[in-house]
């Protein structure tokens, strides 16, 4: 099976549904998977974050990161953009911890990486 990541950089709305759409259909094909969040993108790390809005094609986040969440798909935070907008760990989702650059890289190394 293939290694795959997904990089999430913004806290736009369609941007994160396509993100966490793929890294569910990867998941449930048995690939390894795992989620980086950046830049504003750490905004869905946040458990009370919104993500009931539906896209033009009528899905939404939450369509897809519940599914995440509950099988335990690593997402890490990037410490510095989530300390700078005052987001605390505590707030996250049970599958996501701050982490750091030097993880990122790493795990690109190893994986397809996708970027939203």
């Amino acid at each position: 099976m293939a290694n795959f990541l997904f990089v999430l950089r913004s806290n736009d709305n369609e941007k994160a549904t396509r993100c966490f759409q793929f890294a569910k259909i990867a998941h449930s094909k048995n690939h390894k998977v795992n989620l980086f969040f950046i830049d504003s993108g750490v905004d869905w790390a946040i458990k009370s974050k919104d993500g009931g809005v539906a896209t033009i094609t009528g899905d939404c986040p939450n369509d897809y990161l519940p599914y995440l969440v509950e099988n335990g798909v690593q997402a890490g935070i990037c410490t510095p953009c989530a300390q700078n907008r005052n987001l605390d760990e505590a707030d996250f989702h049970l599958n996501m911890a701050l982490d750091g650059g030097p993880h990122l890289i790493d795990m690109a190394a190893e994986a397809k990486v996708f970027n939203f």
